[in-house]
């Protein structure tokens, strides 16, 4: 499930997850994209090539701050190129609806800014979904809901395997 910030809890209509982008009824005029990981730079590709004003704030120095450096350097150059705005660095302070606005403040070199627009899109990680699945009933130890594995993904119950998404390691589609 997608990571919510503690300070701006998704309402589904002006803070949204990835799954709320993705049923947008109309182009948002502009859409501001908290991280420019692999989900954010998606979405705010998708985004702009439709029609909308993209602006992806993050906290690390370039975006894909989890892969190689020089893949980072080149997603940005390419998505400046197709309209995308960029703010690097930064740390997100708050977020404030008011009616159809949504105003993000963050803090770059020490100083707080803002920016404004209609949607807020959060994209700033995931979690494993294994909260409901009575792990620790059984045994099965886990870390923040990321179900701990040896290097053979079997748990701390010796019949039960986890992979993909709920054991440790990056959260791609590919992964199980």
């Amino acid at each position: 499930t997608p990571v919510e910030l503690p300070f701006a809890k998704f309402d589904h209509k002006n803070i949204i997850d990835s799954t709320d982008a993705l049923e947008l009824s109309a182009v948002p005029k502009h859409l501001i994209v908290i991280g420019a990981g692999v989900i954010g730079l998606e979405m705010g590709s998708v985004w702009k090539r439709l029609g909308a004003e993209v602006t992806l704030l993050d906290m690390a120095e370039r975006p894909l701050a989890i892969m190689d450096g020089d893949l980072g350097k080149e997603a940005q150059k390419i998505m400046t190129k197709q309209g995308l705005n960029f703010e690097l660095g930064v740390q997100v302070a708050d977020i404030k609806t008011k009616g159809k606005t949504t105003t993000v403040t963050f803090e770059k070199n020490g100083k707080k800014e803002t920016i404004s627009g209609d949607k807020v899109l959060v994209s700033v990680g995931r979690k494993p979904n294994t909260m409901q699945l009575g792990l620790e009933e059984v045994g099965v130890k886990t870390d923040r809901g990321v179900i701990q594995v040896n290097d053979a993904f079997q748990t701390s119950v010796p019949t039960i395997y986890a992979v993909g998404d709920c054991a440790p390691g990056p959260m791609l589609a590919h992964k199980g």
